[in-house]
């Protein structure tokens, strides 16, 4: 064989390697939000080392911003301000109060972003149990009230009370979650997978073709077993959210009390849901409408995911059993496809 068949056969095999080869892809992760965040992508030829660099610098911008757990957090500066005069604050903080309240009003009130006073009542912040008596639940509820808070302007907010605090974090992983998700499409990325402590939103497929598939848990506690697979076969965005009540709770006198507070009573929500999987174009969105409809319960909840529209699936626990209910919506999905 001639140099030049050679040299012609080296050339040709290389650019038979280079087509068959998928594209690799790529994986960041780390801690944020009091947990971790994991992302996965492929479709762009990028330096990993500057989108990672811009994905941590977003949630440092998040966490100055909306961090309930910093004292110099722009929210906490607002929650400490004790004054009903109006407050100038970001645009981006406004909005999120806007996207709960209506929340907030579909769920009755059971939602509702002001809760903070009842979750130190009971003890939950400090993990140090202690239900309280109904003086002190009556009076932390006059400090609790999405409706106490007035909306002015795109930059103003205005307490009716001053002892009125406002907490994300119902709301804030959601919101996170598709902030990573833009700056990938910002860059060019348009497969990927971006997950922050459960919470994720899912854009195009993986390199073979193959749809993004996430598993959905049992909801029982101290276990960790396969209950569900999603598969996101159309490529579109979507996000799955799931909230439940077996991870955190308080046993006490032979009852158990969930983390999940009805602020319309201050007390622990008492149904058999045990968990809510919200499936959504906007994670913000889907982040709320899961702990709204968790609030509410399968029997009070599906009917009000139905009037609004909302893909949801309602988990029970009956003994050992783990009854399903799924919305209108979650039923006409068109898209995504379910492996039991």
């Amino acid at each position: 064989m001639s140099a030049l068949c050679r040299l012609f056969l080296c050339i040709l095999c290389g650019l038979l390697f280079a087509c068959s080869r998928q594209p690799q892809l790529v994986k960041l992760q780390g801690f944020t939000q009091g947990t971790t965040y994991n992302i996965t992508y492929f479709g762009a030829n990028l330096d990993q080392s500057q989108v990672h660099a811009r994905i941590q610098a977003e949630l440092a911008r998040i966490d100055a911003a909306l961090s309930n757990y910093r004292e110099d957090s722009a929210i906490e500066q607002f929650n400490a301000t004790l004054s009903v005069e109006p407050q100038e604050v970001d645009e981006e903080l406004v909005n999120l109060v806007e996207a709960a309240r209506k929340v907030h009003t579909a769920s009755l009130g059971c939602y509702d972003l002001t809760i903070k006073p009842l979750f130190d009542l009971w003890g939950f912040k400090q993990h140090t149990f202690t239900p309280p008596d109904e003086a002190a639940l009556t009076q932390t509820l006059t400090q609790v009230g999405l409706g106490k808070l007035e909306t002015l302007d795109s930059r103003h907010l205005r307490k009716q009370i001053p002892e009125l605090r406002i907490d994300v974090s119902s709301i804030g992983q959601g919101y996170s979650v598709g902030r990573l998700a833009k700056i990938l499409q910002q860059v060019g990325v348009e497969n990927y997978l971006v997950e922050i402590g459960g919470e994720m939103q899912v854009r195009g497929k993986k390199p073979d073709g193959s749809p993004w598939r996430i598993a959905l848990e049992k909801p029982l506690p101290n276990q960790r077993k396969l209950h569900k697979i999603v598969a996101f076969d159309d490529g579109q965005t979507h996000a799955l959210m799931a909230s439940g009540t077996y991870r955190h709770y308080f046993d006490q006198d032979g009852k158990r009390y969930s983390h999940i507070l009805d602020a319309r009573s201050g007390k622990p929500v008492e149904h058999d849901t045990v968990s809510v999987a919200v499936i959504h174009p906007d994670p913000t969105v889907a982040d709320a409408w899961s702990t709204a409809l968790l609030c509410l319960g399968s029997e009070a909840g599906i009917a009000v995911a139905d009037e609004h529209g909302i893909a949801a699936l309602f988990i029970d626990q009956s003994g050992d059993a783990l009854p399903e209910q799924a919305s209108r919506a979650w039923q006409a999905l068109q898209g995504v496809s379910f492996q039991q």
